[in-house]
């Protein structure tokens, strides 16, 4: 297998060839580091390469192989999203605001080094993780690498882009209201919401006011299901990710849906076309496929996400050491989120249950639904630049409006490429399971990718 070729492995395979001998943690972290070297300067997927440390986890990672250790992830590269904690380094959350170099991991980046992972890098973000495209006035923008003049989303675009391009195997990505799904589908790549609380946010517990949760930006379903198992925090039979993707699942009964859960948007022809694609091929493969929408409530959506949204912004604001350096439209956010006090916002946790229960009734019937991803292809680099608060709120809305609602309600949702558009840009469908069920999610996204296989695709810049 030639360099690039074990590039685009995907962290399931490396894993397999660095317990089998095939190839030692440094080569492979090295063929990584060259290729970061030579194309990350059109990308800025990165906004820190921690060059010298991985090295040394590397040949720390070799010598535990050699001595015959076995973790899932031992000698993979990793890299993580720059609002997760990594110790020594800063965490930026895209902005000039933050504060000095963390004393200590967060406990997600503590469970993959566990597992035995390489941290690479920190990846680039948009400020306090805003949006679903990755620009910053402090970091600048990172591009898609299908096409260097569209955004790879966000705001895990920067590891979505990495991983896209073969500058990581799998990367950490976090998702509040779509921040993992929405670079995954513009990427081409296979991205998991997990469950609420599934994997660790500590030491930023309840994110966004339950919205926010962190998951895997990979190649392929095993790889995802190898990153669940690594950082899952609800005890199961060990394994039981990576066990799921490899079985077939028994037949569901699938709902397909194409309405919008928010506002009136303008979905794509190939976006809508995907879902009925999919369709055809779910009832190929055995399982009763039924159309079906959930029962939304777009007044209570916008009465219960936007609120937390919103607040969750001010108070990420309000713990950055230099608030007074944030972007003129960021301190707008945070100002809007402020006026939201602690008491409203108990009120609109207490009202949540009811409104998951009116969404999720449609569960009671069938075991999946199956939406579009992204309602259109992503943006041009540069589109909302000195654009106000409500003109980026209401365009980006336009953009992902299938996403935000799975993170109210909290259940895993999954990305699953399928196509490329008009403009030969990757598109997805998302899955979504019922809650806490990320192992029929793993198991039908599997079987999705064994008969429409995703993984070898590369983009231009790669």
């Amino acid at each position: 297998m030639d360099t690039s070729d074990l590039a685009f492995a995907g962290a399931a395979t490396q894993a397999r060839m660095l317990a089998d001998g095939e190839v030692t943690a440094p080569e492979l972290l090295e063929i990584y580091l060259d290729r970061i070297a030579r194309l990350d300067s059109q990308l800025r997927c990165y906004r820190v390469v921690l060059t010298d440390k991985a090295r040394d986890e590397a040949y720390a990672a070799q010598d535990r192989l050699d001595a015959g250790e076995r973790l899932p992830l031992l000698g993979v590269p990793i890299a993580i999203k720059d609002d997760v904690d990594v110790a020594g380094e800063v965490t930026t959350y895209g902005s000039s605001g933050h504060g000095p170099n963390v004393s200590s991991d967060a406990e997600v980046v503590r469970r993959l080094r566990a597992a035995g992972a390489v941290i690479i890098g920190k990846t680039n973000v948009p400020e306090l993780m805003m949006y679903p495209f990755t620009e910053s006035l402090t970091f600048g923008a990172t591009r898609n690498p299908w096409n260097l003049k569209r955004t790879p989303g966000g705001s895990s675009g920067g590891s979505a882009a990495a991983v896209a391009a073969g500058l990581a195997p799998l990367a950490l990505g976090s998702d509040g209201g779509g921040s993992i799904r929405c670079p995954s589908s513009w990427c081409g790549l296979f991205g998991l919401k997990p469950q609420r609380d599934r994997v660790p946010l500590e030491p930023h517990d309840d994110a966004w006011y339950g919205l926010s949760v962190n998951g895997p930006i990979a190649r392929s379903v095993m790889d995802a299901a190898l990153f669940l198992d690594a950082t899952s925090t609800v005890p199961g039979p060990e394994g039981e990710f990576v066990a799921s993707a490899t079985r077939v699942p028994g037949k569901l009964r699938i709902a397909l849906s194409t309405k919008v859960p928010t506002v009136p948007t303008r979905v794509g022809k190939k976006q809508l076309a995907a879902v009925e694609e999919v369709g055809a091929l779910l009832r190929e493969l055995g399982h009763d496929v039924v159309i079906r929408d959930p029962e939304y409530s777009l007044a209570g959506l916008y009465a219960n996400f936007l609120p937390r949204y919103l607040r969750g912004i001010s108070d990420d604001a309000d713990a950055l050491a230099h608030p007074e350096r944030l972007e003129g439209r960021t301190r707008n956010m945070a100002r809007a989120g402020s006026f939201f006090s602690d008491r409203r916002m108990e009120a609109i946790r207490a009202a949540e249950p009811a409104l998951t229960a009116r969404i999720l009734s449609i569960f009671d019937d069938v075991d999946v639904v199956v939406t579009p991803g992204n309602a259109t292809g992503p943006s041009s680099v540069g589109a909302y630049q000195r654009r106000g608060v409500v003109w980026t709120l209401l365009a980006e809305a336009q953009r992902v409006p299938y996403f935000p609602i799975w993170n109210l309600t909290g259940q895993p949702a999954a990305a699953v490429p399928w196509d490329l558009d008009g403009d030969g840009l990757p598109l997805a469908v998302q899955l979504v399971g019922r809650p806490f069920d990320e192992a029929t999610l793993l198991s039908l996204s599997a079987q999705i990718e064994a008969a429409r296989p995703w993984a070898h695709r590369r983009p231009p810049v790669s």
